[in-house]
């Protein structure tokens, strides 16, 4: 009997053990005085939602517990009108940074803001279409990037699966796989480029999941709007989602900068001497887009239902969405799981995730997926929304996500 026993307690001990490392606190910072950003002003005109507010115990109780769950804002809109709305934002992260005014990072959410910016782009006349080739772009030349069309990196299939991206190991989206100490998201792609990826070739064109592919397409945008680039920010956030406060896209330069020595004055770009001497870190090139994003809970809702009309009315920017989902492709056969709509859904396209695993083909539902549970649903057949802000992913997502949006 005390064998028994003794065996009972070693196997709840090692299921705690096993349930407790699934979960995982992995968090982000709040740097918001470290980088520049691209600013947009919030709209004198913004939307203002209407609400039909009902309970839901599920929600409440994930946010009532987040200092394990994460959870700390959750939005659902649905019939024209917000009817969950529950947020306990606190002032500092779990990393100890003041978050300013209530803004939330998109992390990767981000990057199908970006393809949304895009479609902007091509509506006003600055891109030509999807099919666009990357020629002419001093940036890219002499790298995997130079004359690749639009689509690929858009689709995450720029065939960069040997440098970057979660295809193969280590399986980050932002760290190289030579020089793991890199983050593509914090060095100006003109520097990345120049340093790691001359002569570098294009492999096969398969999906692979890569912050770098967002970055050069982020910059692309800028280069091709050269300086209407903040006026098309503007016309989009401001003018077209009217956001109701100011929102962000992060720069790869750092805010504190100090002043250009004689050295970075007179020392060549990328000499080794250049480098020694953090001249990088006073780079004054153009294109320092980066996708990660801030906006507060509110905006985000703005932004997703702005993306749902535009579906529905078929604008211009609502036919670039159609025409990325229809040239969607295929993720590799094991994302599967149940945690988030990033690693839940059998198909990408133009930086947006879509075909949610055991939810009928023939639904249209877009997906945004973002580090540490940032989740935007779009649900086009019900005109349903669901926005979820966290500060780790361990809320129970297939509850109060997955479910809600199967209906």
């Amino acid at each position: 009997m005390k064998n028994f026993l003794g065996i009972l307690v070693l196997f709840f001990l090692i299921f705690t053990n096993f349930a407790n490392a699934k979960k995982s606190k992995n968090t982000w910072d709040f740097p918001f005085n470290y980088y520049k950003k691209f600013k947009i002003e919030g709209s004198k005109n913004a939307y203002e939602f209407e609400s039909n507010l009902r309970k839901d115990n599920d929600v409440s109780k994930e946010i009532k517990n987040n200092k394990e769950t994460g959870l700390i804002s959750y939005l659902l809109f649905e019939d024209n009108k917000i009817v969950i709305d529950e947020s306990e934002i606190p002032k500092k992260t779990a990393k100890g940074d003041l978050i300013v005014d209530e803004l939330l990072p998109s992390h990767s959410m981000g990057k199908s803001l970006v393809s949304y910016v895009l479609g902007h782009a091509i509506c006003e006349g600055y891109i030509s279409n999807i099919n666009e080739k990357l020629t002419g772009w001093k940036l890219v030349e002499n790298t995997l990037f130079e004359d690749q069309v639009l689509i690929d990196l858009l689709n995450m299939a720029a065939g960069d699966q040997k440098y970057v991206g979660q295809r193969i190991e280590p399986q980050e989206d932002n760290i190289l796989k030579k020089n793991q100490s890199v983050n593509v998201n914090t060095i100006p792609l003109e520097i990345l480029l120049k340093k790691y990826f001359q002569n570098t070739k294009k492999s096969k064109a398969v999906y692979n999941y890569s912050a770098l592919t967002t970055n050069v397409l982020m910059n692309y945008t800028i280069f091709k709007t050269g300086e209407d680039w903040e006026k098309l920010l503007h016309k989009v956030f401001n003018e077209h989602v009217k956001v109701k406060d100011d929102v962000y896209f992060y720069q790869t330069l750092k805010m504190n900068e100090g002043s250009k020595s004689k050295i970075c004055k007179s020392e060549p770009k990328y000499s080794n001497v250049w480098y020694q001497n953090k001249c990088d870190e006073v780079f004054d090139g153009k294109e320092t887009g980066r996708y990660s994003f801030l906006a507060n809970r509110y905006d985000y809702l703005r932004i997703a239902k702005t993306i749902m009309e535009d579906w529905h009315n078929d604008t211009c920017a609502g036919k670039y969405l159609k025409t990325i989902y229809k040239n969607r492709i295929k993720k590799k056969d094991n994302t599967k799981h149940a945690t988030d709509v990033g690693l839940y859904t059998k198909t990408y396209g133009g930086q947006f995730h879509f075909d949610i695993f055991g939810i009928d083909k023939k639904r249209k539902i877009i997906g945004l997926s973002g580090f540490a549970g940032q989740q935007i649903l779009i649900d086009l057949d019900n005109k349903r929304i669901i926005v979820v802000n966290s500060l780790y992913k361990n809320y129970n997502w297939k509850k109060i996500v997955y479910k809600v949006i199967k209906g």
